[in-house]
């Protein structure tokens, strides 16, 4: 029997592994619906028989859906930066490295929960400020940090980092928000590729 009296068992889980399982369980279980059937068309209690939870847990993790739909939106961001930089950033030309991250940036466009959730839904349920400052966390870093190494290897013209990579971040929203609106998004994304690679092959000294 082990410390606890409780023998064959291991540790009690603490009160914040409950939680962060909870919060786990339901993003899980809204982001697909959230994907397939839009914000609009997903109910709470859809949400909590899909996670095997309470509608109280729902409002006692996230206060509501569109607390939800924020931490889902989140992940989303997050999980496309990470994809990004573990690939752009092995190019060994700057230039290059934005190149490809905006190609697979403009890809993800026709995937179902970035269409929908981060691009669709995103702007109109969490406003336009939150929306880009959740996007902006996830990726502005990432375009300053190789702006300015693009500056410093002598690949990009000498300018101001932050202003540049406002601007690129800008041009990266609009063209992502153009593929995800477009009647046949797959066509729109065919055309602003070349676009964007002169875009971004104009900022080389």
């Amino acid at each position: 029997m082990n410390a606890s009296g409780r023998k064959g068992r291991g540790p009690a889980r603490t009160q914040a592994e409950r939680s962060e399982s909870t919060r786990a369980a339901l993003i899980a279980a809204a982001r697909p619906l959230f994907a397939e059937q839009g914000y609009a068309g997903v109910g709470t209690e859809e949400i909590v028989q899909a996670a095997g939870l309470t509608r109280g847990a729902l409002y006692h993790q996230f206060g509501g859906k569109r607390g939800l739909f924020e931490a889902v939106y989140e992940q989303v961001e997050n999980e496309l930066a990470e994809r990004i930089a573990s690939t752009a950033l092995t190019a060994a030309d700057p230039i290059e490295a934005m190149r490809v991250g905006a190609e697979m940036l403009l890809d993800a466009c026709l995937e179902k929960d970035l269409q929908q959730i981060a691009l669709l839904d995103g702007p109109s349920v969490l406003g336009w400020d939150r929306w880009r400052e959740i996007g902006s966390a996830a990726g502005l870093g990432l375009i300053e940090a190789t702006v300015k190494a693009g500056i410093e290897a002598g690949k990009i013209k000498p300018q101001p980092v932050k202003p540049l990579a406002h601007v690129l971040m800008g041009a990266l929203d609009e063209v992502a928000m153009l593929v995800a609106r477009a009647e046949d998004p797959a066509a729109m994304r065919e055309q602003v590729g070349p676009t964007l690679d002169a875009m971004l092959e104009g900022l080389r000294p």
